[in-house]
């Protein structure tokens, strides 16, 4: 297994994710991709890329997100695995998988949220989407 992939969503329950991540990195000698996904750009009609405040919020949320992408990434290296981030845009299970293609994964970590039956219902969850489309193991790490 020389390289695994985690998926970030910076829902307060990334380190749970990145430890177990670094755990089975260290135990491989594997190479760890830390991947976040943003939300694509919104389109407003009649407004082509959007207002500039809107612009303007969505910048500053981006460079947010690489600043903690790029703490957590270092603090792996520091710990003498090979990692790097990785702040995409796009949709989020396809963009996951695309990736795993592109850097030869031999593994997916992805963490899970419970839901209720009604949320389950009429959105499917990301790690649900992952496995559907994924030929190769995913890990679910349990975030509750």
């Amino acid at each position: 297994m020389k390289n695994i992939l985690v998926t970030i969503d910076f829902n307060k329950n990334e380190k749970v994710l990145i430890e177990k991540a670094f755990q089975l990195a260290n135990a491989f000698d594997s190479k760890l991709w830390l991947l976040h996904i943003t939300a694509p750009e919104p389109g407003f009609v009649g407004y082509g890329v959007g207002p500039q405040h809107v612009r303007d919020w969505r910048a500053t949320e981006i460079r947010k997100e690489h600043k903690l992408l790029e703490k957590y990434t270092n603090s792996i290296i520091k710990k003498g695995i090979n990692a790097e981030g990785l702040l995409i845009e796009g949709a989020t299970i396809e963009t996951v998988i695309e990736e795993t293609k592109k850097l030869n994964v031999d593994l997916i970590i992805v963490g899970h949220h419970k839901y209720n039956f009604i949320y389950k219902a009429i959105i499917e969850s990301v790690s649900s989407g992952i496995i559907k489309k994924s030929k190769i193991p995913v890990l679910l790490v349990p975030l509750e």
